[in-house]
């Protein structure tokens, strides 16, 4: 299992939430902040792939902002299809690299994890999760 899934959090529910979980699957780590413009124009294409591709989780980790906001973006741009974490403190992006935001981490089931900084077309992100999904 890669290091970076090493790790806990919670959900902007409250709920607890185990990286762990994530190891052996494919899976997309998102990281936004609810102010970000890239992020909110973000937003309707990852819950559009994460809609069509079930075989891939989708992960969602929140910072910069406090709960509220994290569950109004959520809410907003109708992301309620998958798990998204608070990261208060930023230790899951510290944990994956990530400075700033737009951000992913696309983890292969072999445990392989790519991360990319910057914002990525809907198309783009399509491609990589496709490739995942196909591994």
């Amino acid at each position: 299992m890669p290091e970076q899934l090493r790790f806990t959090a919670k959900t902007v529910d409250g709920a607890d939430f185990s990286g762990e979980t994530l190891a052996g699957k494919p899976a997309v780590l998102w990281f936004w902040a609810p102010w970000c413009p890239k992020c909110q124009r973000e937003a309707p294409g990852m819950a559009s792939a994460a809609k069509d591709n079930a075989s891939v989780t989708f992960l969602g980790v929140a910072a910069l902002d406090k709960e509220p906001a994290m569950r109004d973006f959520v809410k907003r741009f109708g992301l309620g299809g998958f798990t998204h974490l608070a990261d208060l403190d930023s230790a899951v992006w510290k944990r994956f690299g990530v400075t700033a935001q737009p951000a992913y981490a696309f983890i292969g089931r072999d445990g392989e994890v790519e991360v990319e900084t910057g914002q990525l077309s809907e198309e783009k992100l399509r491609e990589r999760v496709a490739a995942l999904a196909g591994a």
